[in-house]
C-alpha cells in the first residue's frame, strides 16, 4: 500500500516522502490516521538514531481501513487510538500491565516486527519503522489489532495523545499516585504528561503545585484552576504526592524534601540513571519512589475512561492541543521545545 510518510533523519530536516506499507498480517489492521501526537520519546529515538532512517510517530489516531482474518473486535470504519504495542500473553500483559510487556523493548523499539520483518520501505529500502508498534507520522500505519480502542467521534486531534502521552500522565494519577480529595500534588514539568496528569488530578478534586519555567505553560494550567511556580526556589506548602517529569536529579532530590512523611514520588520522566538520595530520609520519613511505565494502564480500559471525563467537560484536554500539517513536524517540534505549545499535534489532511 502506497502512503505519505514523514522520513527522519538525525539533525537533517524532515522530508515528505511516498513509502510502500506492508500488507496486514492475520492479527494486524491499516489505519488511516488523522492525527498524530509529537512525543518527547519520538525526539530521543530520533536523536539516538542518528542518521538511519526513520518513520517515527506513536500517537495515531485514525479510521480502520483493512483487517487480517483473525484481527478481532474492531471493523472497518471504527475511529480507534493507536496505543503501545504489547504481547497480549506474558504474566505482566496477563495481569493488565501491558507497558511491562516481556516483549516491550522487541515489540516497541526494535524498528520492525518481532520476527525482524520490515513494515515500510522507502525507495524499496527498509526503514526503521513499527515504531511503538505503528509508526503513525504517515497517511497510514500498520498495527496489531490489539494495540487498537475504539473512540468514537471525538475529534481525533484530542484522541491521538491518549496513545501515550496523556495516558501516560492521567495513568500516573489515577493508577498509581492515587491522591484524594485534601491532598496536594506536585507536578515537576509541565510538558503534554505533566499538563495531562494535573488536568486529571483537578479532576479528582487535588490541589495541584506545577513547577515549571515556561510562562505560558504556567498559566494556561492555572487558568485550568491549578497552582504553579517557575521552580522549587520559590517557597512552597508540604506536598502528599510528587510526579516528576524531567528526569532531572537535582529537581528529584528537592522534591522529595518536600514531601510530607508517608509521600510518595513517581518517576515518569528519562533522565541520568543514577541520582544520589538520602536513604536515611527515605526510611525515617517513610517515603516511597515508584517508578512507572505508560500510566501503568491498560489502553483499553483507561482510555475509554478519560474519554468519558472529556467529554463530561472534567478533563479539558483540548487546552492542551495545538494541530499542525503532518508535513510541518520540524516546526511543530520547535514550538514544542520552545514552549509555544505543549502538546503538538500532525493532521495528515491539514
Amino acid at each position: 500500500m502506497r502512503v505519505a510518510a514523514v522520513l527522519s533523519r538525525g539533525a537533517a530536516p524532515s522530508e515528505m516522502v511516498d513509502a510502500e506499507l506492508d500488507d496486514p498480517r492475520s492479527d494486524e489492521v491499516i489505519v488511516r490516521i488523522e492525527a498524530a501526537g509529537v512525543c518527547h520519546t519520538d525526539l530521543v529515538t530520533r536523536q539516538g538514531l542518528g542518521e538511519r532512517p526513520a518513520v517515527l510517530g506513536h500517537e495515531g489516531c485514525g479510521i480502520v481501513e483493512h483487517l487480517g482474518p483473525a484481527a478481532t473486535g474492531l471493523a472497518a470504519g471504527d475511529r480507534v487510538v493507536v496505543s503501545f504495542a504489547s504481547c497480549g500473553g506474558c504474566a505482566q500483559c496477563r495481569a493488565g500491565l501491558p507497558g511491562y510487556c516481556a516483549w516491550a523493548t522487541a515489540l516497541n523499539g526494535s524498528g520492525r516486527r518481532i520476527d525482524s520483518s520490515p513494515t515500510i520501505r522507502v525507495r524499496g529500502e527498509p526503514v526503521f519503522a513499527s515504531f511503538f508498534g505503528q509508526s503513525s507520522f504517515a497517511t497510514a500505519a500498520l498495527t496489531a489489532a490489539r494495540s487498537c480502542v475504539p473512540v468514537g467521534d471525538i475529534p481525533p486531534e484530542v484522541a491521538a495523545p491518549l496513545g501515550c502521552g496523556f495516558l501516560t500522565g492521567a495513568g500516573a494519577v489515577l493508577k498509581v499516585l492515587r491522591p484524594r480529595h485534601g491532598d496536594r500534588l506536585l507536578v515537576l514539568g509541565a510538558g503534554a504528561v505533566g499538563s495531562a496528569a494535573a488536568l486529571t488530578a483537578l479532576s479528582e478534586d487535588v490541589e495541584v503545585v506545577v513547577a515549571e519555567p515556561v510562562r505560558a505553560r504556567r498559566a494556561l494550567l492555572e487558568r485550568c484552576g491549578a497552582a504553579a511556580v517557575v521552580s522549587l526556589d520559590e517557597p512552597m506548602p508540604p506536598v502528599t504526592h510528587v510526579l516528576d517529569t524531567t528526569g532531572r536529579p537535582e529537581l528529584i532530590v528537592r522534591a522529595l524534601a518536600l514531601l510530607q512523611p508517608c509521600g510518595v514520588l513517581v518517576l515518569v520522566g528519562l533522565g541520568p540513571a543514577e541520582v544520589s538520595l538520602d536513604l536515611r530520609s527515605l526510611m525515617m520519613r517513610g517515603l516511597r519512589i515508584r517508578g512507572c511505565v505508560e500510566g501503568d494502564a491498560d489502553p483499553a480500559a483507561l482510555i475509554p475512561h478519560l474519554i468519558q471525563r472529556y467529554r463530561r467537560g472534567r478533563l479539558p484536554l483540548d487546552r492542551l492541543v495545538t494541530t499542525y500539517p503532518l508535513a510541518d513536524l520540524d516546526r511543530a517540534v520547535a514550538d514544542q521545545r520552545s514552549g509555544l505549545t505543549t502538546k503538538p499535534v500532525l493532521l495528515p489532511g491539514g
